[in-house]
């Protein structure tokens, strides 16, 4: 009984957050640019605070490789697996390959992980997504930009890839890991306060996320039947693929602790990047522009509740 009344009180706030920002929609409680505004306080600080202080004090270890190695090549595979699909089947969308690929991590995974499991545990999926971070800045931005804009340059794409802010917290991190300064940032006098800050930070990113992502949470009614398939394409290969990975993979070769197989079998369930209607040409047609967002929310809406499903039956408390 004590746990189950622990496990419904790690999943309600989950329900009860996303519910309110859809509720703020609704209700027209805050506009839509003060929520785009809330987005950038939570990626460009609250989201690399975390990241920071959960690779800053976890063990690396070498069969984390095989890990980063499996989700960047599994990320290569979706993306052939959807233009196949495409030409195959005919389908109208052009940018049905990259709504196969990619996980979104920052603005969901990250806080349905760090919400059921606790914020400290952040560390577990951090290094299951390092392989995924790899491929959406180095092979999916670029693909996508190039299709937005044209050919791309080299430079311009790396000079991206190392001036984002996630991306900055997560080198930093692994460098003081690795150097082993972990003791240090948080005994010296300004280093210290200013660790002190990022745990700040880090405890407004479940709540604003998951309220981002309730308010974002809009179906449109055409073309509905064909963003549903999507999900079910990529749910039906990743959803038994996780958990064949976390019996033989996590489990049996790697013998990994128990919380990167919820790690591995949250990322694996996410809906495609967040990103894509950002990056999405200018001139796209209307259809698929509702094409792309409704295939974003119904996928979030299931992997939540999926999500859910997995952590009441592997609360791992």
């Amino acid at each position: 009984m004590q746990q189950t009344i622990r496990i419904l009180n790690q999943v309600l706030p989950i329900l009860f957050l996303i519910s309110l920002g859809y509720w703020i929609n609704r209700k027209n409680f805050l506009s839509e640019t003060t929520i785009d505004e809330l987005r950038k306080i939570v990626v460009n600080l609250a989201l690399p605070a975390v990241i920071f202080i959960s690779f800053l004090n976890i063990e690396l270890k070498s069969s984390y490789f095989v890990i980063f190695a499996f989700t960047f090549l599994l990320c290569v595979f979706l993306f052939l697996l959807g233009q196949l699909i495409k030409k195959q089947f005919n389908i109208r969308y052009s940018y049905f390959p990259y709504l196969a690929t990619g996980f979104e991590y920052g603005m969901l995974g990250l806080s349905l992980f760090g919400a059921a499991y606790g914020l400290e545990k952040i560390g577990f999926i951090a290094v299951a997504d390092l392989g995924h971070e790899i491929f959406i800045w180095f092979v999916f931005m670029p693909m996508l930009l190039i299709k937005r804009d044209g050919v791309q340059n080299p430079k311009e794409i790396f000079k991206s890839f190392l001036s984002a802010p996630v991306v900055i917290a997560i080198l930093a991190s692994i460098l003081f890991n690795v150097l082993g300064g972990q003791e240090l940032l948080y005994q010296l006098p300004i280093t210290g306060a200013l660790m002190t800050t990022f745990e700040f930070l880090g405890h407004l990113t479940i709540p604003l996320i998951l309220i981002i992502v309730g308010y974002g949470i809009k179906i449109n009614r055409a073309g509905l039947k064909d963003a549903l398939l999507v999900a079910l394409i990529r749910l039906g290969i990743l959803l038994p693929l996780a958990l064949f990975l976390n019996v033989y993979l996590i489990h049996g070769l790697l013998h990994l602790e128990k919380l990167f197989e919820a790690a591995l079998f949250t990322l694996l369930i996410l809906p495609p990047p967040f990103i894509i209607p950002l990056y999405a040409r200018s001139n796209l047609d209307i259809e698929e522009k509702q094409y792309i967002n409704n295939t974003l929310t119904i996928h979030t809406i299931i992997s939540v509740s999926i999500f859910i499903i997995y952590f009441v039956l592997n609360p791992i408390i």
